[in-house]
């Protein structure tokens, strides 16, 4: 028997489906389960795996931008700026940016027109990583059921061989008895 009618014999008996109409992850159990291999991997590493480095900087933007340190060296900064356009330079006649500080809205707004889509991107990855991991959790759960089941057919099997034997040792005795 060679491997594609195995594989389509396994899958039509553990799914009740021809190996061509399986899901991309239910081939990978069958295929798994037919080479008996293990069939769990680690989504983080597959995630890792297919990120770019605009995805991994977007997801270190976002892990910086998401953070209290962030917010509270954000909110030092903006205080320092102003305190410092207002009473300190403006004494000396130096402010660069006074009141109602338009060069630092500026800032702020090409701030936030910079970080939203770069934590928007990140996100988006994020919910990528999630698809997949629920993807190798559907895996692994359906392996299980599967190998489950199979063990199910096996102790079933021995239960019937026991119970032939029982039946042919009863049967020898009687025909013993009888005659």
């Amino acid at each position: 028997m060679n491997a594609d009618t195995h594989l389509n014999d396994l899958s039509l008996r553990l799914l009740g489906r021809a190996f061509d109409e399986l899901d991309p992850e239910e081939s990978r159990v069958v295929q798994a389960v037919a080479r008996r291999a293990p069939s769990s991997r680690d989504a983080a590493d597959l995630g890792d795996a297919q990120a770019s480095t605009g995805d991994r900087l977007a997801d270190r933007v976002a892990a910086v931008g998401g953070s209290w340190a962030f917010i509270i060296a954000f909110t030092l900064i903006l205080l320092g700026w102003m305190l410092l356009n207002s009473e300190v330079l403006q004494h000396f006649g130096l402010a660069f940016d006074p009141y109602p500080f338009i060069f630092l809205n500026l800032m702020l707004s090409t701030l936030a027109a910079v970080q939203a889509p770069i934590i928007m991107m990140s996100q988006n990855r994020q919910a990528a990583k999630d698809r997949l991991t629920a993807s190798v959790d559907y895996e692994i759960n359906l392996r299980a059921e599967l190998e489950i089941m199979r063990l199910h057919e096996k102790l079933d099997q021995l239960r019937i061989a026991e119970l032939a034997a029982k039946v042919d040792a009863l049967c020898a005795r009687l025909d013993g008895e009888s005659g």
